[in-house]
């Protein structure tokens, strides 16, 4: 049995979100088909105008996923420190990614795609975040809904 430490403010949980978006390198992305078949994939994010912006083979079911039901699930931490995004999700191609967007991609990650034919950014909007550690964290681990911050 763990001995969880106490548990954190709502507006201490939601800063630590907002700075594991800006830190983290990758999630968790679920998304499932039109039909309903799941797929979960890891993929590089970066925190772009209140958006996280991740980049995927447009041959992928991810993309094929966004395209057919724009909604998704990620998840950034591990079991004991948990952060939840739901997300409206769209496809952007190279050519309607702003330069800005693209810099910040490239210079975080260490890589840029835009020119490689197969590949697509995605774009994921928040309209749902939880957050806790442990048990002690559950009340009150909804952060944001019909994407507003609620603190």
């Amino acid at each position: 049995m763990t001995n969880p430490e106490p548990a954190r403010s709502r507006e201490q949980r939601k800063q630590d979100v907002l700075s594991r978006l800006e830190k983290d390198n990758d999630a968790w992305v679920a998304t499932a088909s039109a039909d309903g078949v799941p797929t979960l994939v890891p993929l590089s994010f970066v925190w772009d105008r209140g958006t996280l912006l991740m980049a995927t083979r447009r041959s992928n079911p991810t993309a094929h996923n966004v395209t057919s039901t724009g909604q998704t699930r990620i998840s950034l931490g591990h079991t004991r420190d948990v952060v939840l995004i739901d997300a409206t999700a769209e496809v952007v191609e190279d050519t309607g990614l702003s330069t800005g967007s693209g810099d910040a991609f490239a210079a975080k990650l260490n890589w840029d795609p835009r020119g490689r034919t197969p590949w697509v950014y995605l774009r994921f909007t928040p309209y749902a975040v939880r957050a806790w550690r442990e048990e002690n964290e559950l009340t009150a681990r909804e952060l944001m809904a019909d994407g507003r911050w609620l603190i």
